[in-house]
């Protein structure tokens, strides 16, 4: 495994079809998922030569906290199905390797578990739909020790995910001889992941959507509750707001005047993003507002995901503004493929490659990488986002400022 996408390769062909395409798929015609990717190769990096990195360093200080790296581990749903307890397994490598990891409110292992692994977790929440069921969610994740909480608000309804439908997922999954041949056809998983959690721990259940325990992950007949969040407003959030003691950041936001009104309603950061293109098909990539949003809010934290995969798309969505970035996918094929270990080789190998584009860059530090160091590409062609000003061999500037194992390894 030598970079990100070795282990989207191998996890291929370890997982059935039915749970690779849940892990993978965006909605509708994927014009997001792909645009994710696409926004990055539309930035050339222009290094500076004959500076000293010998010192150089990735560490970034986030809410009074330094990580080793500015990337962390986006949160996902479901992936003690596509690892054996995935969400554990992530979260001790992100300690091992000091940096964030976010768990999804649609896990299948409960939040203290994973707290009790690895206390620095952060937890990620739906909104359950009345005041009565918000509040009981929030204490059950203040009991449990969480310090930062995220709020996904991209989600009034479920994007339309046909690639589920095509490879026969739903949430719970349903008995089938399509989805028993699946899991027949990969007995690595089967016996490694699916066996293995049943004999260990039982079946698993969506535990963290609400302060009790939701539905069994396969079943015949039972209904996920999937509680109707279309009514819901600011003024939710400003509920949460005054319950809430700790961090507290808005994910999910593509909108200028909806980045203000987040710091307006005393969130303490942003994560820019469009649901790894899981929810609006054709909404815009987030490294394209990225630079708007940043100018719009100045010294006030702005996070981002969607598509990351080399250390290049992390240096550039920094030079672009962002305080820090979350990556997904990879880090959950990567736990499916090596468990604990495989996710800290996946974190090295990512760390690797920002220490070394950013000594070839030319920079020392995160904060050094701002939007003088890029320009704007296009098929074929580099040539400045915006006419110079005066002497056209200078780089234009692109909006935006600078910022900055054991009990967990699958059995092979």
């Amino acid at each position: 495994m030598l970079a990100l996408n070795d282990f989207e390769i191998a996890a291929k062909r370890l997982l059935p079809r039915t749970i690779f395409g849940y892990v993978s798929g965006g909605v509708e015609d994927n014009q997001s998922l792909r645009d994710n990717r696409a926004a990055f190769a539309e930035h050339g990096l222009v290094p500076r030569v004959l500076v000293d990195v010998s010192q150089r360093s990735q560490s970034v200080t986030l809410f009074g906290r330094t990580y080793d790296s500015p990337f962390g581990i986006a949160p996902m749903g479901l992936s003690a199905l596509s690892a054996y307890r995935g969400d554990i397994a992530m979260a001790c490598a992100a300690r091992a390797t000091n940096v964030p990891m976010i768990l999804s409110g649609s896990s299948l292992i409960p939040l203290e578990d994973v707290i009790r692994a690895a206390p620095e977790t952060w937890f990620q929440a739906y909104l359950p739909g009345n005041a009565e069921r918000i509040d009981a969610l929030l204490d059950r994740v203040g009991a449990a020790g969480v310090r930062t909480l995220v709020l996904t608000v991209d989600i009034p309804v479920y994007g339309n995910r046909e690639n589920n439908i095509r490879n026969g997922f739903s949430t719970p999954l349903r008995p089938s001889l399509r989805l028993a041949w699946d899991g027949v056809t990969h007995p690595r998983w089967l016996l490694g992941t699916f066996l293995h959690t049943l004999v260990r721990h039982g079946m698993p259940h969506f535990e963290n959507s609400f302060a009790e325990r939701g539905a069994p992950v396969l079943s015949p007949n039972v209904l996920r509750d999937f509680t109707g969040r279309d009514h819901l407003n600011w003024r939710h959030v400003d509920q949460i707001r005054r319950r809430w003691k700790g961090e507290l950041i808005l994910k999910g936001v593509l909108n200028v005047a909806d980045a203000r009104m987040a710091r307006e309603h005393g969130a303490d950061g942003v994560i820019v993003s469009n649901h790894g293109g899981r929810q609006l098909d054709g909404a815009l990539s987030p490294l394209r507002v990225l630079p708007d949003i940043v100018s719009a809010l100045g010294a006030y934290p702005v996070m981002m995901d969607g598509g990351i995969r080399r250390g290049t798309d992390v240096v550039k969505a920094l030079a672009l503004g962002a305080t820090f970035v979350f990556v997904g996918r990879p880090f959950a094929y990567a736990a499916a493929i090596g468990g604990q270990a495989g996710v800290e080789h996946a974190i090295r190998l990512l760390r690797e490659e920002v220490d070394r584009d950013m000594a070839l860059l030319g920079v020392s530090g995160c904060g050094e990488l701002g939007p003088e160091l890029l320009f704007r590409a296009t098929p074929g062609a580099i040539h400045p986002a915006t006419p110079p000003v005066s002497d056209t061999s200078m780089p234009a500037r692109i909006n935006g400022s600078t910022a900055c194992l054991a009990a967990t390894s699958a059995p092979v």
